[in-house]
């Protein structure tokens, strides 16, 4: 019979080798999408789309492995987002700071992109591209589920010479006080 840490480095091993097959696989899929799109912002919006399409299913998924109880204001959203589902689908954490008075603005600062992990630059003729809008439309995606509305952009992109990689997270209104509203 195998330890328990034996089972532990395998399953780590495992994420590792699944990571890494979605970052190659990804950048195969975006390479074919500059074949199949001639302006960049054809390509922004498929990949925000995608990602979307792919939110919608994760959430269900996030919920049951995390276990995670109901979040009570943005910034609790935000630090889920963050520190849970960045953590457990990319195996990394980035920082989170509010932008906002109002506490519905928030940015995701990524130090390292596992997304980017083969890619050193964007061709010249590709300046516009969002290489890594899919995750834009993952959480914009996943969020919608929960009812909360956002819209979910790149601020600054370590592939277009930034210092980091800065995802911006506006929630706009949540659906569920439509709800309520109305019923009243």
């Amino acid at each position: 019979t195998q330890s328990l840490k034996d089972k532990g480095t395998e399953r780590k091993r495992k994420l590792f080798y699944s990571r890494e097959l979605f970052v190659l696989t990804y950048g195969a899929l975006v390479a074919q999408l500059c074949k199949d799109y001639e302006k960049d912002e054809d390509v922004n919006t498929c990949l925000d789309r995608m990602g979307y399409g792919i939110g919608i299913r994760l959430i269900e998924d996030f919920l049951a492995r995390s276990a995670v109880k109901k979040c009570r204001s943005y910034s609790e959203t935000a630090d889920m987002i963050a520190q849970v589902a960045f953590k457990m689908y990319l195996g990394v954490t980035p920082s989170v700071s509010c932008s906002s008075a109002a506490g519905n603005e928030f940015s995701l600062i990524l130090d390292k992109n596992p997304l980017v992990d083969f890619v050193e630059e964007l061709p010249a003729e590709r300046a516009s591209l969002c290489y890594c809008n899919l995750l834009c439309g993952v959480i914009r995606g996943a969020l919608e589920m929960v009812h909360l509305s956002a819209e979910v952009t790149f601020l600054q992109d370590k592939l277009k010479g930034d210092a980091v990689t800065e995802i911006g997270i506006v929630f706009l209104k949540n659906t569920e006080d439509k709800k309520h509203k109305r019923n009243k």
